[in-house]
């Protein structure tokens, strides 16, 4: 009895990781499809990102019926308890990566039909590495909580500080062209925009892993420091 107990147990968390993973693969492909729309531009791809991200949302409510049901039957302790709850959490987080996709999925239109729409702007060459910066990211921050790596979670809170500079040369990049070309004002604050989404899916990455690292170790991960980005120096000035 207490090994099928056991099996039971097992295969449920089982289950509850594949869950998890499969939200991460969605959220990764809406990031890379909103890019993409971007880069086309391509309005219909854009449209997809957007309607897809149903698919996160459902699967973000089975994660908390299924992590529900383990702890009402199972009890679990420690380490079991401590992943159970840390999913949960992932899954909301995982979610609201899907909405930053689809927000940016939701800006081409927009800069297509803003004032000067019909030029391609050079900067927005610049986006793909950053977004792939992101995702990779929550990529990493998913393969340690399958693994319950502690040491790779660290590893992604680490990386957070790259992902804010490349947002900070951006930021500094766009602002300069906007200045330098007024007629793509319009374009270019929707392209800041797209730029602070994905660096908020940095971020985000940043407490998927350390919610993982909580859940291996037991303790939190120790302070870092995150240098602050330029919008963030400017709104702190007002």
């Amino acid at each position: 009895m207490v090994d099928h107990t056991v099996k039971a147990f097992d295969a449920d968390i089982g289950q509850l990781r594949g869950l998890i993973s499969q939200m991460g693969g969605l959220a990764e492909d809406a990031i890379a499809q909103a890019i993409l729309a971007l880069q086309r531009p391509d309005p219909v791809l854009a449209r997809k990102v957007d309607a897809n991200d149903k698919s996160i949302d459902a699967i973000e409510r089975e994660v908390e019926r299924l992590a529900v049901r383990i702890i009402a039957l199972r009890a679990p302790m420690a380490v079991d308890l401590r992943e159970v709850v840390a999913a949960m959490k992932i899954a909301s987080v995982v979610e609201r990566i899907g909405d930053y996709a689809k927000n940016i999925a939701r800006r081409v239109p927009m800069i297509e039909g803003a004032e000067g729409g019909g030029h391609r702007i050079e900067p927005i060459s610049i986006l793909p590495s950053m977004a792939a910066m992101a995702s990779g990211m929550v990529r990493q921050a998913l393969d340690a909580f399958a693994a319950r790596d502690p040491d790779a979670a660290v590893r992604v809170v680490e990386s957070d500080k790259a992902l804010d500079d490349f947002y900070d040369s951006i930021f500094r990049t766009l602002v300069t062209y906007m200045v330098e070309n007024p007629r793509t004002i319009s374009q270019v604050a929707h392209l800041l925009f797209v730029a602070k989404n994905l660096e908020r899916i940095g971020d985000h990455a940043t407490n998927v892993a350390e919610m993982v690292y909580f859940a291996a170790s037991g303790s939190q991960m120790a302070d870092h420091h995150r240098g602050g980005t330029l919008s963030q120096s400017a709104e702190e000035q007002r």
